[in-house]
């Protein structure tokens, strides 16, 4: 199955294509502009991103969404992960953030939640969730991934926080790699080529 993938985070789309090996990935064509993610929830804002591929390029398109969901900030950052320190933050500005928003709590559980999408040409969409507990930590470790990945030590990964993992260790246990298997499940349940309901 061929799919236009809606994200232009390059370390992002290493972790989807690890993952959804057996179709046919096509990166965002350049000439798509930046997608204003306005949405209410994950699952919004990955329909809007594949919804704009989609009326780019006719094809059926691939997107996700991800909100770190710290227990301590009541379930922020949230939808607003990405702009967690305002408008055009860096990830290190989001990291640094986040770390002042937890200084003195002794509450430092959190999990991460992506919503994984295709939508298709006729109107016809396949969504997926995946989840992932854990920590966050009290200084960032580790050079790998991106985002919070330096600061989110999952359950079950021995302390590591993502960015101290390999890809294929990453993808094993993260709420990406769970939210895009579930994901190629329902594309291709019952190893059918049509996409199937995930109701």
């Amino acid at each position: 199955m061929r799919l236009v993938v809606a994200t232009a985070n390059t370390a992002k789309v290493t972790e989807i294509a690890a993952v959804l090996h057996d179709f046919d990935l096509v990166p965002r064509p350049s000439s798509v502009g930046e997608v204003v993610e306005d949405g209410d929830t994950l699952e919004d804002n990955a329909r809007i991103k594949a919804q704009a591929i989609v009326a780019a390029t006719g094809e059926a398109a691939l997107a996700d969404d991800t909100g770190l969901e710290v227990a301590a900030l009541d379930g922020a950052p949230g939808v607003y992960s990405a702009r967690f320190a305002g408008p055009g933050a860096t990830y290190a500005d989001n990291v640094a953030a986040l770390l002042r928003a937890l200084d003195g709590r002794a509450d430092r559980t959190a999990r991460f939640r992506t919503v994984a999408l295709v939508y298709f040409p006729d109107g016809r969409e396949v969504a997926a969730e995946g989840v992932v507990d854990g920590v966050i930590t009290i200084s960032p470790t580790g050079v790998g991934g991106f985002g919070y990945d330096p600061i989110f030590a999952p359950d079950g990964g021995g302390g590591r926080t993502f960015a101290e993992m390999t890809v294929d260790e990453k993808n094993a246990v993260s709420h990406r790699g769970r939210a895009f298997r579930a994901l190629a499940w329902l594309l291709t349940a019952a190893g059918g080529d049509e996409p199937v309901s995930p109701a």
